[in-house]
């Protein structure tokens, strides 16, 4: 009985001691534990954030609890996390469609001459894209060879002024009117953009060389080429000196020129001025091109010259699976048309197209979402600044009323315009938003 008894004492006491070593080591750990975060908390350091669609690198020198001098928090400003995009936005209008009116629109009672209001409404778009890009449906051919509008334009040098004001940094210059003015015009025309050398002047060349250079737009580790052709000059012919001058619609051209894009960039653009006049579907032609450009890998086609709006659509290459996006036609952005019949007013419904790229998984540059914003042209009665463009979510009755569309096209309404929209953009547009976009799926 007494050894019962003392086996059992002896089997407590160890227990005790179990518990007491649990109890100890816990206590260590956790005062490891506070010793560690205090050392951490208190070191200089630096943490590299990624997060999806940036890049961040955040120092922390030294903690904010830590800051006591003037010195240390100015350290603590210099080093908020700064952000560098990964996308690239492309913004691009339709036609620069200068008639008399409209260029009689930038006329000052002063003499001079100032064209600010054609872009005022859309300057927020222009703003928040990189790639921004406006069709020259015209040349500046200078006053002394007299301002004109159709057949054979020439308008004022302040239209350019006004452009690069806004902001555009790509224009197209192969358009069928670019040798309305003959070679002196297309020379005034170049040597006019030469006082704005970060602005990219596509479509029309000086020498060989040129023709055979290719734009190239970079940012946030992305190249994007963009080449420029027009389908033909209204039967005016090309400089004999200069076979050059102007970028045509032609295989062999085009063909060394996507070929080499393609060295140069990760992303190939075509902006090219085709199709039917008036016609808001796309052509059999624009559609054998559109399988052409497919065919060699272009990523983006944005076209102009039909005047009207025509729709979006992607092709898929069957072979290899290859995508590509077209917008047909962009229609005008600005025009002074003044015919009397029903119908006329889809002249004066434009598109501002809107493209986002990024890099996928694989560093390749995509289109990950894109999208068209409606805008319609305000063709005033006369006087500065009365014949605009703005966005078509913001025109509002008391303006439509006031213009000669108004009176010269009884079928000239904002649901008429809202209907063309719809008809033409289908899915890409939603009535009374100011745009839509879609998100491109891989």
């Amino acid at each position: 009985m007494a050894g019962r008894r003392k086996r059992r004492r002896k089997k407590q006491s160890n227990n005790i001691y179990k518990v007491i070593a649990a109890v100890v080591g816990v206590s260590l750990v956790a005062l490891i534990a506070l010793i560690a975060v205090y050392i951490i908390s208190n070191l200089d350091f630096k943490i590299g954030v990624k997060t999806p669609g940036t890049i961040a690198e955040v120092n922390l020198l030294p903690t904010y609890e830590a800051a006591e001098t003037p010195g240390e928090w100015a350290m603590l400003e210099q080093n908020v996390p700064t952000e560098i995009s990964q996308t690239l936005k492309i913004m691009m209008v339709g036609d620069m469609l200068m008639h008399l009116n409209v260029t009689e629109s930038g006329f000052k009672d002063d003499g001079t001459k100032n064209y600010d209001h054609l872009f005022q409404r859309i300057l927020p778009d222009i703003q928040e894209a990189d790639i921004k890009i406006v069709n020259e449906e015209i040349v500046f051919a200078g006053e002394d060879m007299g301002f004109s509008g159709y057949p054979m334009f020439n308008t004022a040098e302040e239209v350019g002024d006004a452009e690069a004001k806004a902001g555009f940094n790509v224009i197209l210059h192969a358009t069928n009117h670019t040798m309305d003015k003959w070679k002196k015009g297309l020379l005034n025309t170049i040597n006019f953009w030469k006082k704005y050398p970060d602005i990219m002047v596509l479509g029309v060349n000086e020498t060989k060389e040129q023709q055979d250079q290719i734009t190239v737009f970079e940012k946030n580790g992305m190249k994007i080429a963009l080449l420029n052709y027009t389908y033909g000059l209204n039967g005016m012919p090309q400089p004999d000196d200069m076979p050059f001058a102007v970028n045509l619609i032609d295989a062999d051209l085009m063909d060394r020129n996507i070929k080499k894009a393609h060295e140069e960039a990760d992303f190939v653009v075509v902006l090219i001025h085709w199709g039917n006049e008036y016609q808001t579907f796309a052509s059999s032609d624009q559609k054998f091109w559109c399988n052409w450009f497919l065919e060699r890998d272009v990523d983006l086609i944005i076209g102009a010259h039909p005047h009207v709006i025509q729709p979006v659509e992607w092709y898929t290459d069957p072979n290899d699976g290859h995508e590509m996006l077209v917008y047909y036609s962009l229609g005008n952005y600005v025009t002074g048309t003044r015919a009397a019949r029903a119908g006329v007013y889809e002249q004066a419904v434009g598109g501002l197209a809107k493209v986002e790229l990024t890099k996928n998984s694989e560093g390749k540059v995509v289109i990950s979402r894109y999208g068209i914003e409606p805008l319609v042209a305000n063709i005033g009665r006369g006087g500065y600044g009365s014949i605009y463009t703005c966005p078509l979510s913001e025109y509002t009755e008391e303006e439509r009323k006031n213009t000669i569309l108004a009176s010269n096209d009884p079928t000239f309404t904002i649901e008429n315009c809202e209907a063309l929209c719809e008809k033409v953009w289908g899915d890409l547009y939603n009535a009374g938003e100011k745009e839509t976009w879609i998100t491109k799926e891989y």
